[in-house]
């Protein structure tokens, strides 16, 4: 049989993407049949007269894509659609113990919530007000989740009133009814130099207006931000101020201090994402406790508790509250009460403090594991996190090793992912410590990552 040989003429952009395209439209045609094994790269790359490493990178990026499957040893496959990780695709949020290794999402360690969510929907089966939860609902019918939402937010360090709060279906929802309420498209928002990804899409799609403020190991950068203030006229500012994603910073409290005071002079708005904070029990006070009156503080209960219940809670200025609850009934018209009802149960009996605690050792447990296989490389972590912050040597470009890793098994992101509009992508990549549920095959990640920061490479950075 003749080798897959995609149409490239008449596209445009990136060759590895051009490859990517021509894939996916011949896979949806039929021209390329499911379980169909792809022709080496490096063939490939001969055939079409370009370099192994774009090829590579295209195949990465297939695999990224959830339209190819690499099996260690076997070559590269079209993916049977809607498969689980098993088959390599990071769009699946299956956690299998078998194929690859994902080290690319950061999601928190599984299992630690499933016997205490059964015993609730057990005593939820027995509730006689169990019809309530399954027709419309406010803020009013259901109170003592409002309460749920204040108790969670004082252990966060932020007080609030009944008045302030606002539900959201997890922290991401709530960044998006914080933008569509308080900004107006061509508003400025100003973001982290590396931030996380979906903000860029959600501005993107309101039709607001993004700068990247410049960061440096310790943060975001007071000075920058300030500097853009005096020559531009933002709106907010979103960031990550505890166990950053992906750089894994905490800003100090001097940072903080700055940041707000900034903002007052310049009136702007600070978005601040803590959905990270309760695991790390060191962390400076919030911003929203230094500048209440500008600051919407967004937290979850995804990274502590159990991604699935999809919680979250927005402190926000008084003021700003009304237009919050108005987008997310705009949006989702209200959060389920069902899953308020379960995570308000979880925060009341305290169940969920006992699991953001065995999050908090879990976390640590496995970032001890990561810093003996990776001793000695340059990396940035937290001994609370969930992630870690990889510097590259000069002979690795950030996409080769990713294409290299996820040719061996291991999934892995690198930071143009997360690099702002504008902002310059450093060589470096994020390994996620707790998608995996398996101890061992989390350290046989890590493993591979430690091996091939040791193995040469060519000149482009291709693995020899």
């Amino acid at each position: 049989m003749a080798i897959w040989h995609p149409d490239l003429d008449g596209r445009r952009g990136p060759k590895y993407l051009q490859i990517v395209e021509a894939m996916a439209e011949d896979i949806a045609s039929g021209r390329l049949a499911v379980a169909t094994r792809l022709p080496p790269y490096r063939e490939l790359a001969y055939a079409l007269g370009l370099s192994p490493h774009t090829v590579s990178r295209a195949y990465a990026e297939g695999v990224k894509r959830a339209l190819l499957r690499g099996e260690v040893g076997r070559g590269t496959f079209v993916r049977v659609p809607g498969a689980g990780l098993d088959e390599g695709a990071p769009g699946d949020l299956v956690r299998e113990a078998s194929g690859p290794i994902d080290l690319a999402r950061n999601l928190p360690v599984q299992g630690l919530a499933e016997p205490h969510l059964r015993r609730v929907l057990g005593e939820l089966g027995q509730d006689r007000d169990l019809r309530a939860l399954l027709d419309y609902q406010t803020d009013a019918d259901l109170a003592h989740h409002t309460d749920a939402a204040l108790a969670w937010l004082e252990r966060c360090g932020v007080g609030a009133g009944p008045e302030t709060v606002v539900q959201s279906n997890g922290a991401q929802h709530g960044i998006f009814c914080t933008l569509m309420a308080l900004l107006r498209p061509g508003d400025l928002l100003l973001t982290e130099a590396l931030t996380y990804a979906p903000v860029r899409v959600i501005a993107e799609r309101l039709g607001l207006s993004t700068l990247p403020v410049a960061m440096d190991r310790d943060g975001l950068s007071p000075e920058a931000f300030a500097e853009i203030c005096g020559t531009g006229a933002p709106k907010a500012l979103y960031l990550t101020p505890t166990l950053q994603s992906p750089t894994t910073v905490t800003l100090s409290a001097d940072r903080r201090s700055d940041i707000a005071g900034i903002a007052r002079r310049h009136d702007v708005i600070l978005i601040e994402d803590d959905v990270f904070g309760l695991l790390k029990p060191d962390a400076p006070a919030p911003l929203a406790t230094l500048a209440p009156e500008r600051t919407v503080y967004i937290t979850s209960v995804s990274k502590c508790v159990a991604p699935g219940l999809r919680v979250g809670y927005l402190r926000a200025p008084e003021p700003m509250a009304p237009a919050l609850r108005q987008a997310v009934n705009l949006s989702v018209w209200m959060t389920p009460p069902m899953t308020a009802e379960v995570t308000a149960r979880l925060i009341r009996d305290g169940t969920a403090a006992h699991l953001m605690h065995d999050q908090r050792a879990a976390a640590q447990r496995r970032q001890a594991l990561a810093r003996s296989i990776l001793a000695g490389r340059d990396i940035q972590a937290d001994p609370h996190g969930l992630h870690l912050w990889l510097t590259l040597p000069d002979r690795w470009t950030a996409d080769a090793f990713r294409a290299e890793a996820a040719r061996r098994g291991v999934l892995v992101t690198e930071a143009r992912d997360f690099a702002a509009r504008g902002a310059p992508a450093p060589n470096a990549i994020r390994l996620c410590l707790s998608h995996e549920t398996s101890e061992t095959r989390l350290k046989q990640g890590l493993e591979t990552v430690a091996a091939l920061l040791d193995m040469p490479t060519t000149s482009s950075g291709l693995f020899i």
